[in-house]
């Protein structure tokens, strides 16, 4: 009798939980002193109001078509739809300089601000310039997101929706690893000024998560999992090598027709003799 064994491989649970170190009584502390952050070519969403409509309209020129009024916002908070529609609602891009062209006001620097100094850069500078006594100014994030790709469920380009977004919100709105990621050998990859900057995390190690400089991601940055050697493995399987499915199946068949052949040869002899 011929017996063929196949391997197989456990996953260790050492390999797949995230933050193992993470206790009862454990505290891993992250800074949350870092928000988003405007950049050359990012798009805001600017909305003045105050008390006069007509004096408000001048700062909120017409835009196309965009439903934005009575929706829920980036920040969780909500555009009031009863004065203003999807018309009046103007998005900037920022440009090279670090600068919005805005209405009246001209050109405002705003390269390094978070949404809310913005909204308040803004709402100052109306103030001062006498053009509106009571203005309330609304920001938003539009255009900004980041990349998950590799070993996650849905890989793709996906919208910042807050002003602190985590690697472990690019994780969750991905679908989470497949089996197949490498829980230690995830990167963040960031533009920098002088040339592209990589973060690897391991995500069973809560304390090296939230001390990475990669935990907080910007606008733009890429999130690479990288796979396990179980999938470098199964994706050099190509036709019938020793590591294929089709290979084994075929030595099987093999071994299991020479038996039989064998055991007749046998059993032919030994009538023979008889």
């Amino acid at each position: 009798m011929v017996m063929i064994l196949f391997g197989t491989s456990c996953a260790n649970i050492k390999d797949i939980a995230y933050m193992q170190d993470a206790g009862n009584s454990t505290k891993i502390r992250a800074s949350y002193e870092q928000s988003i952050t405007l950049k050359p070519d990012d798009k805001v969403l600017i909305l003045v109001n105050c008390r006069d409509p007509q004096i408000a309209a001048v700062f909120n020129p017409l835009y196309y078509n965009r439903r934005i009024a009575g929706a829920e916002t980036l920040s969780g908070g909500y555009l009031p739809s009863s004065s203003y529609s999807s018309e009046n609602i103007t998005s900037y891009t920022v440009d090279s300089n670090g600068d919005i062209t805005f209405p009246i006001l001209g050109k405002v620097h705003v390269e390094g601000l978070r949404r809310e100094e913005v909204a308040s850069t803004i709402q100052q500078k109306l103030v001062e310039s006498n053009q509106v006594k009571d203005p309330v100014v609304m920001v938003e994030f539009t255009n900004l997101g980041v990349s998950v790709l590799g070993e996650v469920k849905t890989p793709g380009r996906f919208r910042l929706d807050k002003d602190r977004f985590t690697i472990l919100d690019a994780i969750s709105v991905a679908g989470d690893l497949t089996i197949y990621g490498d829980r230690h050998q995830v990167l963040v990859i960031r533009k920098g000024p002088e040339g592209d900057l990589f973060y690897k995390m391991d995500l069973t190690n809560g304390q090296n998560i939230y001390s990475s400089p990669g935990f907080f991601l910007q606008q733009g940055d890429v999130v690479y999992v990288t796979p396990n050697k179980k999938r470098a493995g199964d994706s050099s399987v190509n036709g019938n090598t020793v590591k294929s499915a089709s290979f084994w199946v075929s030595v099987a068949s093999l071994l299991t027709s020479a038996a039989v052949l064998v055991n007749n040869i046998v059993r032919a002899n030994n009538n023979n003799g008889h």
